[in-house]
């Protein structure tokens, strides 16, 4: 239903960084453990106790901040931002204020076939907080301070987001460049992609922001999509009976399917920022972000292109390929080992995927690139059907034999025998006399039709290009 508002949404987006050890100290960030075994004086912030920042973190940040085509600065500095909850141990979160890693700088997605891009402010680094653990039966709450530390790398977008579908599409290609680049698993059911979004209306074609409200507790896309609908509903009705948006930051409940009210909103000077005196500032050298451009995988997007240009693939195939970096890494094995490349997608796309789990599990899986590129050669070359390739490569998936070795001991090779494919299509016209006059009469389709019935007789072992030709020879001659 058309409204005179325009929603404007702006992305908070914090990712969780790859890394062995935490942003500050040496402990741990395995998910998983067992509650507060994965903790030090320096992340549980006890007295004396002084943050060293980790190299790694900073590397990855940055490749994150390239790939999006930021300003990386030589000079950040950390801040303290203080608050107040129980899982913040120190009473202050070490993040970055003023002077922030990288500035500027875009996220492409697409839409509906159609490539549009989010311009972000900033990136800046930060320590994650503890997790509370609310009792269902028992008025009480526990602490996990294990993620306390964990690195983060928030990225903070303009609010030029114009829809719910809009915003999750971002956050998917935030995930998919994350994962691709090695920074991050991007896991949002185990909380390293996590979204808030800043939503306001303004009466259309009007310059002027309106008042905004925090969305938070969205781990999926989905709720994304629902939360940041719903929210521009309730304003919508907020304005449209007179009342005025409240600034504050609401939660998700997707139980409800309806955001509430969390606390108001706060200001930045709400938390006093200051520089962190235990932490010098963070100086990059110019080579050093050389190096790291120079060692950063390939984008997803800069990767499809590539498909599509090199390989001659759909845009469809290329994206799916190319929606993680495991999965592209195993169709180009397959290709270097000398497959048709799109072949290869058709048949990754329609019968490896359907077979994995994840994506991410295809560089495992019981057929190597190898072992398919192999197969792929003998369809190629006319030597087994499409048909017996799929049966071919069900069996390769259970026993992990070869695709020659089934192909021979089986008898599955197909067979392009003229005379005796001529007399298997004389038999399909003779059984199949009312479609083959209709099809002179000018239904060509059913050509398909009596090509699907001489291979039935040659159970899947005829050439069909050659059933193809000799039926065509027959009817039309």
């Amino acid at each position: 239903m058309s409204t005179p508002y325009e929603p404007n949404i702006g992305l908070e987006i914090h990712c969780q960084l790859k890394t062995e050890t935490k942003i500050f100290c040496g402990c741990s960030t395995r998910f998983g453990a067992d509650p507060n075994s994965q903790v030090c004086p320096v992340c549980l912030g006890l007295p004396g106790a002084l943050p060293v920042l980790n190299r790694r973190v900073v590397q990855l940040a940055t490749r994150i901040a390239l790939a999006t085509g930021c300003t990386v600065h030589p000079r950040s500095r950390f801040a303290r931002k203080s608050y107040f909850y129980p899982d913040l141990p120190k009473g202050y979160q070490i993040s970055q204020y003023d002077e922030p890693l990288a500035t500027g700088g875009r996220v492409e997605f697409d839409v509906d076939g159609q490539e549009h891009a989010v311009r972000l402010i900033r990136i800046h680094l930060e320590e994650d907080a503890g997790k509370s653990m609310h009792l269902v039966d028992r008025p009480i709450s526990l602490v996990d301070f294990n993620r306390s530390g964990v690195p983060l790398v928030e990225m903070v977008s303009e609010p030029e987001i114009r829809s719910p579908a809009e915003a999750a599409e971002v956050l998917r290609s935030i995930r998919a460049l994350v994962r691709a680049l090695g920074v991050s698993d991007g896991n949002m059911e185990q909380g390293s992609l996590r979204c808030d979004a800043n939503v306001s209306l303004r009466p259309r074609g009007s310059a002027t922001l309106g008042t905004k409200a925090e969305v938070k507790n969205m781990n999926s896309f989905r709720h994304v999509e629902r939360a940041l609908a719903y929210e521009i509903e309730r304003q919508t009705d907020v304005l449209r009976s007179g009342g005025r948006v409240v600034q504050e930051t609401r939660l998700w409940n997707a139980d409800r399917d309806a955001t509430e009210p969390m606390r108001s909103k706060e200001a930045a000077h709400d938390y006093r920022y200051f520089p962190d005196p235990d932490l010098p500032p963070l100086e990059i050298a110019a080579d050093w972000i050389d190096q790291v451009r120079r060692e950063m995988p390939e984008s997803p997007r800069r990767r499809r292109a590539r498909f599509q240009s090199e390989y001659g693939l759909v845009p469809y195939d290329a994206g799916v390929l190319c929606s993680e970096r495991e999965l592209a890494d195993y169709f180009e094995a397959i290709v270097r080992s000398g497959a048709e490349p799109r072949t290869t997608a058709h048949f990754v796309i329609n019968h490896v995927l359907s077979r994995v789990p994840d994506a991410r599990e295809v560089l495992g899986a019981p057929v190597s690139a190898e072992r398919l590129a192999e197969l792929l050669s003998l369809q190629t070359r006319g030597t087994i059907s499409g048909k017996i390739a799929k049966d071919v490569f069900a069996r390769m998936w259970e026993t992990g034999q070869r695709a020659d070795d089934i192909v021979r001991s089986e008898g599955l090779l197909q067979v392009s025998d003229t005379d005796m494919l001529e007399q298997v299509c004389r038999r399909v016209v003779e059984e199949n006399a009312a479609e083959a006059e209709r099809y002179r009469r000018g239904e060509r389709r059913l050509l398909g039709y009596l090509v699907g019935q001489a291979m039935r007789v040659t159970s899947g072992k005829a050439n069909p290009k050659r059933i193809d030709e000799i039926l065509r020879k027959l009817l039309d001659g």
